[in-house]
């Protein structure tokens, strides 16, 4: 493999702080909380604890203020551990930055501290039953009432929604039909009257991952959480973050696929099929050869990536690109390994099988990879 120019001896001491977290916070209780379909609770507080939420944020509001590189060490770390349940990345690394980039010194003050330590968990409530990807049509509206907002409407599929303290909701607040001038963000607390929450939803996968349902009636949001200068800036603000959500997908993708292919090296290795290893046959050698170079050239695709991110020069175009691509990669890889254990890749206890049914929503969420081309394909 060509060797990795991202990270110094510092990013491989928090590496082997964020592996140890995993293994001994995370892992022994996946299939509790799978079977109750959310992490518990505290895990958060203990996140906090160690420093392991808002990285990226100022130390002024608790962060450790360094570079998206360390975000990419907890990511790669979960996916290394073989977890889908725990969504600190999408609170770290999508929610805190929405406030921290155009939140207000008064919404910074009141909420980045909270996010970092834990006492809040944060979602963002985009989807709708009706809208998919397309972003400009929601529905849900948020009418100015003297110094508040009623906020009407529901969410769908939302990461972390189950145990969210605070969520940024997508709304319409216009109707100039022109649809992404009439989107404003809004950051809106759980305790909130009207605010209610639906039950985890059954999932393909990601059993342990709290998606659910949001809804809210007449939820009255005072006027100072909006977020960004004025009205009409949410569609604006989206997008400006969108390129690096796209590019956490690709960074889980990747070390998705690179796990699941250690985990078939070894079982390879050890299992035999008329008395010879599965890894002797040449069709299992050249599967798993296929497999590793087409990791190695996404890897280097994707560390790229993360260097123009830490620049603030990662192009929208390039982001689809690197989502669509790993994401696909990683289910073929993934349904490749799950072939060569057999029977056993069909069974739970594997950790090939939990990835196998874990990865599929890769290509999904994020925005679809059908999606990514239509952004790639305008480019052209």
């Amino acid at each position: 493999m060509i060797p990795r120019s991202l990270f110094t001896a510092e990013h491989e001491d928090f590496r082997k702080t964020v592996r140890r977290f995993f293994a001994e916070e995370v892992v022994p209780h996946r299939e509790a909380w799978e079977a109750q379909q959310h992490v518990d609770r505290q895990l958060w507080n203990k996140a906090g604890e160690m420093g392991l939420l808002c990285v990226t944020m100022p130390e002024e509001y608790g962060g450790l203020g360094v570079d998206r590189t360390y975000s990419t060490i907890l990511m790669e770390e979960q996916s290394y551990a073989g977890d889908s349940g725990v969504g600190f990345s999408l609170h770290s690394d999508i929610v805190a930055p929405y406030i921290n980039n155009f939140g207000t010194k008064d919404q910074k003050a009141q909420y980045l501290p909270k996010l970092a330590t834990g006492e809040m968990v944060g979602a963002i409530a985009m989807t709708e039953p009706g809208t998919g990807s397309d972003l400009q049509a929601v529905k849900t509206t948020a009418v100015l009432d003297g110094d508040e907002y009623v906020l009407n409407g529901s969410k769908i599929f939302i990461t972390n929604g189950y145990l969210c303290d605070l969520a940024i909701v997508v709304a319409k607040t216009g109707n100039s039909g022109e649809g992404a001038k009439d989107i404003s963000l809004l950051l809106v607390e759980a305790k909130s009257p009207g605010f209610s929450k639906g039950k985890p939803l059954r999932k393909i996968g990601m059993h342990a991952q709290d998606t659910c349902e949001l809804f809210f009636k007449d939820v009255r949001v005072p006027k100072a959480n909006l977020l960004g200068a004025k009205e009409g800036m949410g569609f604006i603000m989206l997008m400006q973050e969108l390129a690096w959500e796209r590019l956490m997908i690709a960074i889980t993708s990747i070390a998705g696929a690179e796990a699941a292919l250690n985990h078939t090296l070894e079982y390879t290795r050890g299992r035999k099929v008329f008395g010879k290893p599965v890894a002797s046959y040449q069709n299992t050698r050249f599967k798993l050869a296929e497999m590793k170079a087409e990791l190695a050239i996404g890897r280097v695709y994707v560390d790229r990536c993360i260097e123009l991110v830490v620049k603030k020069k990662l192009g929208v175009d390039d982001a689809a690109t690197a989502k669509m691509w790993t994401s696909d990669l990683m289910c073929k890889v993934i349904d490749q390994c799950l072939q060569l254990h057999g029977g056993y890749g069909y069974m739970l206890e594997y950790p090939i099988a939990r990835a196998w049914v874990d990865s599929r929503a890769q290509r999904i969420y994020g925005g679809t990879n059908e999606i990514m081309k239509e952004l790639i394909a305008r480019t052209l």
